[in-house]
């Protein structure tokens, strides 16, 4: 069974290849979205707490 890090970072690339026609450029857009889903994909396992960042700022 697949985590939702995993889901993420599939959705995340799926839709680069979606959204690109290729290149260089096509590969990076693919890294940074497939990032994207990964780090989404952690929020949602409750590895990291993205919460806490945006509520650390403004504060201090």
């Amino acid at each position: 069974m697949m985590n939702n890090a995993v889901i993420g970072l599939f959705a995340g690339l799926l839709l680069a290849i979606a959204a690109t026609t290729g290149g260089f450029w096509g590969l990076v857009v693919a890294i940074v979205l497939g990032g994207i889903g990964v780090i989404v994909g952690l929020h949602r396992d409750g590895v990291i707490d993205l919460g806490a960042i945006v509520r650390s700022r403004g504060r201090g």
